[in-house]
C-alpha cells in the first residue's frame, strides 16, 4: 500500500557494520584494507630482493654505526652544563648538549659548543709534565709517576704543618688539621665525586675546602 506523499520518512534500517561497532567489533573499511593489501605486498617484494645480513654488514661502515654515548659535563666555568659524547672505538668522535641535563637543557655557550675541538687540539697535553726545581723546561711522565709524587708531597707538608691541639679558655683541644693545604673543587665533578672529595678532604684534616663556583 502506497503512503501519501506527506507522510514523514521513517528512518533506514541499521546497517550489518552499524552494529558490529556496537557490539564492540571494529568494521574494516576499504581504505584500511588497501593499506594492509600494500603494506603486505611490498615487505614481500622487498624481501626477494633486499639481502638483509649483506645491508646489516655495509651499516658497520657507516658514521653513526657502533656509537656509544655517555653523560658528561663542560668541563669549563662552574655552570655545570650536561653534554653527551659519542664515543666510538675508545675514541671521542663527537659531543653535543643533553637535552635532559637539568642545568642547561641541551643550550651551550661558545665555551661548551667549542670542547670537543679543544680535545681534538694538537696543543692539548696527553701526559702529565714536571719541571724539577731550578730546571728551565719540562719533561713528560707517567700517571704513575705524577700521582705518586702528587701523594708524597702532600704527605710531606700535612706531617710538616699538622696541628694537633689549639688552646681554649687555657685548655688544650684537639683540632688534628693542617692550614697548609686547601682543596678545590670543579664544575665538571658530579655529587657523587663532590661527596667522595669531601671526605677525603676532612680525612687529611683540611679545613678549606673551596668550589670553582665560589671564586
Amino acid at each position: 500500500m502506497e503512503k501519501p506523499p506527506d507522510s514523514p520518512i521513517e528512518n533506514p534500517p541499521r546497517l550489518q557494520a552499524d552494529e558490529s561497532s556496537a557490539r564492540g567489533q571494529k568494521a574494516v573499511n576499504r581504505r584500511d584494507l588497501l593499506k594492509l593489501t600494500l603494506g603486505g605486498g611490498a615487505g614481500l617484494a622487498l624481501d626477494g630482493f633486499i639481502d638483509v645480513p649483506a645491508v646489516k654488514a655495509a651499516t658497520k661502515d657507516m658514521k653513526l654505526s657502533q656509537i656509544k654515548e655517555f653523560t658528561t659535563s663542560c668541563n669549563f666555568c662552574s655552570c655545570g652544563c650536561g653534554m653527551i659524547a659519542a664515543v666510538r672505538d675508545g675514541k671521542l668522535i663527537a659531543m653535543e648538549g643533553d637535552y635532559d641535563h637539568i642545568v642547561s637543557r641541551g643550550s651551550l655557550c661558545v665555551k661548551g659548543i667549542s670542547m670537543f675541538a679543544t680535545h681534538h687540539s694538537p696543543n692539548r697535553l696527553g701526559k702529565p709534565r714536571y719541571r724539577a726545581p731550578g730546571s728551565d723546561h719540562w719533561e713528560d711522565i707517567e700517571w704513575k709517576d705524577a700521582a705518586e709524587k702528587i701523594a708524597r708531597k702532600i704527605k710531606k707538608v700535612r706531617d710538616e704543618t699538622w696541628i694537633a691541639t689549639e688552646k681554649v679558655d687555657g685548655k688544650d683541644v684537639p683540632v688534628n688539621r693542617t692550614d697548609a693545604i686547601a682543596f678545590l673543587g670543579g664544575a665538571q665533578n658530579t655529587n657523587e665525586e663532590c661527596y667522595i672529595f669531601q671526605k677525603a678532604a676532612r680525612l687529611l684534616g683540611m679545613p678549606w675546602v673551596e668550589h670553582q663556583a665560589r671564586l
